[in-house]
């Protein structure tokens, strides 16, 4: 899905949320607008070919795993740099960014310390060198990589077949979900809002811990709210994901917009202790 898709399937959301709810959420609108105004001109897509992509995903590795030129820096800069200034009106994070800023423009840190490893997103030299949270780090990385990351794996995402991979990260960028799609027969497409890919899995699994006891699992729903959204929970790791069922609402938007313009699920989920791999913003800006 294309960032212009993106900001108008966002306003088609907002116009059935509360004023209210909308206007706590604007920050979003100003990150889709970003992505919007961003130019692809700069990213080439990897020309891998199926044969190549399937080898790595066979051994449960990633594609942009160990990579050595995942994306250019100054492919991301301009994203980047709008990104963070958004971030500093909107949160206490000032301070951290510019620390992070001097340590890009030193040659410190680049794009692969906020990139995925080890089940994480962002590396522990970026939380020193900025001072923030692993989580802010993540959601700085979706929001300032994605256009980049999509733009940069968009010919690898039509090679994956159901039988190429089971895990529950993300088999293009090794991101944790953010997100999962409940698709035709009941399936599970899990989705990633790093790099915008997506991918099938177990429908009776926790994708964090690989728990799939049905007595771990378990289902949250926000009473008087759309009957298709719930939240799957994990009682053996505490983690949580949003899901949207498709087949009751095949009109849904993407699935990163659906997760940011959902956080009343966010609440039901944090007020029973639960947690998730991918916090989005007002989480962070409103710990429940």
């Amino acid at each position: 899905m294309t960032a212009p898709g993106l900001l108008e399937q966002w306003d088609d959301l907002m116009r059935r949320r509360r004023a209210d709810m909308r206007d706590s959420l604007g920050v979003y609108r100003e990150i889709l607008a970003v992505w919007e105004a961003w130019s692809a001109e700069d990213v080439e897509s990897l020309d891998w070919t199926a044969d190549t992509c399937r080898e790595r995903w066979t051994r449960g590795v990633p594609l942009l795993a160990g990579h050595p030129a995942p994306v250019a820096p100054a492919a991301v800069e301009e994203v980047m740099g709008a990104v963070m200034e958004i971030l500093a009106a909107a949160a206490d994070w000032g301070p951290g960014l510019q620390r992070l800023a001097e340590a890009w423009d030193r040659g410190d840190i680049g794009p692969a310390a906020l990139l995925p490893g080890q089940g994480r997103l962002a590396s522990i030299e970026a939380e020193r060198a900025s001072g923030l949270s692993a989580d802010a780090l993540g959601f700085l990385a979706i929001a300032a990589f994605r256009p980049a990351l999509q733009r940069r794996l968009a010919g690898s995402h039509g090679h994956l077949t159901p039988d190429d991979w089971r895990l529950g990260v993300c088999p293009f960028c090794g991101a944790p979900p953010g997100f999962v799609d409940v698709v035709e027969d009941g399936r599970r497409r899990l989705a990633c809002h790093l790099c915008g890919g997506a991918w099938p899995f177990a429908k009776v699994q926790c994708p964090f811990c690989g728990a799939d006891e049905t007595k771990d699992l378990g289902r949250l729903e926000a009473e008087g709210r759309d009957q298709a959204y719930f939240v799957s929970v994990c009682r053996r790791c505490r983690a949580y994901v949003k899901e949207l069922d498709r087949r009751a609402r095949w009109d849904g938007a993407s699935a990163v917009v659906e997760d940011w313009g959902s956080p009343h699920l966010d609440v039901v989920a944090g007020r029973q202790g639960y947690w998730r791999a991918v916090p989005p913003l007002l989480l962070l800006l409103r710990p429940v």
